[in-house]
């Protein structure tokens, strides 16, 4: 049984999962009694400056957040020792609900909803000027009630930004992310299709930096095939919207969130209950905790 660390202030309840250099606890706050999810970040070597500097982007982007899909940060708190802070706690949104590779429904009227209130939310982020652009089924909670919650924004920036190192998660990565180029809400929806491809096939989206692979593919030579012809229960228009979101070049892409939301109401609006598990993809397996825990193979 896991130890749970002595947090002043707070009663910390349980652990909720892992992230880069991070840990999540369900803790209630002393004071007001009011319960939180708290990510704590832990400041051991100067390495791991960068992953402090990563919360407080969280929370610079997240604390402007009032939409339900979108898990907003409450409070930052930074712990110092001899000036030099030596962690820091966000202090978020508490969502009972499991990350989606754990949890990937078996309709395909569930996976829509799912998935349109997702563009939803991202379509707001991009509306403030921001990206996510790490978009993966552990950075989405789903809870019993099939309402979702998209966390984890310590690699969110504003639209238009060229960071100087590849960030991303293997497998869901966009390729203009691995190419250093500008990074728009093209690169959300990508993150967002090869997200969709995986929960529907169970296989990933061969993307330039793929997980089980150390070298950098050539974008160009990758061979999709289409989610409908590994799945028969997938619709064509869905299978269609897919492949249009995990296009090469952003250009090819849908045009914004709003254009991928309502291709989705359509295809709710069209289709029956269709089972995904039976003879379909296999379930996941379940991960030790239902917060993000792969964050250990995302690019930072």
């Amino acid at each position: 049984m896991e130890i749970l660390p002595d947090i002043p202030d707070f009663e910390v309840i349980s652990c909720l999962g892992y992230g880069a250099r991070s840990t999540i606890y369900a803790v209630c706050e002393e004071r007001t009694r009011q319960i939180y999810a708290l990510k704590r970040v832990l400041r051991r070597t100067a390495e791991d400056d960068r992953f402090l500097e990563q919360a407080e982007q969280e929370y610079a982007i997240s604390s402007q957040f009032s939409h339900p899909v979108l898990r907003k940060s409450h409070r930052m708190i930074r712990k110092r020792k001899f000036m030099t802070v030596s962690e820091l706690h966000l202090l978020m949104d508490m969502f009972d609900g499991s990350s989606l590779d754990s949890t990937r429904p078996e309709s395909l009227q569930a996976l829509i909803h799912i998935a349109c209130q997702v563009a939803q939310g991202l379509g707001v982020m991009h509306k403030m000027g921001y990206v996510h652009a790490d978009i993966k089924p552990n950075n989405i909670l789903v809870n019993s009630e099939t309402q979702c919650k998209i966390i984890d924004f310590g690699q969110s920036c504003a639209i238009g930004t060229v960071k100087s190192r590849i960030q991303g998660t293997p497998d869901y990565i966009a390729p203009e992310q691995v190419a250093l180029g500008p990074l728009t809400p093209a690169t959300d929806i990508f993150n967002f299709g090869a997200t969709l491809y995986w929960c529907v096939t169970d296989r990933h989206v061969p993307t330039v930096i793929p997980k089980k692979k150390t070298s950098v593919a050539n974008v160009d030579s990758r061979t999709l095939i289409p989610p409908s012809e590994l799945n028969p229960r997938i619709p064509a228009a869905f299978s269609r919207l897919i492949l249009d979101c995990v296009e090469n070049r952003p250009s090819n892409r849908p045009p914004n969130m709003d254009d991928v939301y309502h291709r989705l109401e359509l295809v709710q609006s069209m289709t029956a209950s269709i089972l995904l598990g039976q003879n379909g993809p296999k379930p996941a397996e379940t991960p030790e905790t239902p917060e993000s825990n792969a964050d250990a193979d995302t690019v930072t």
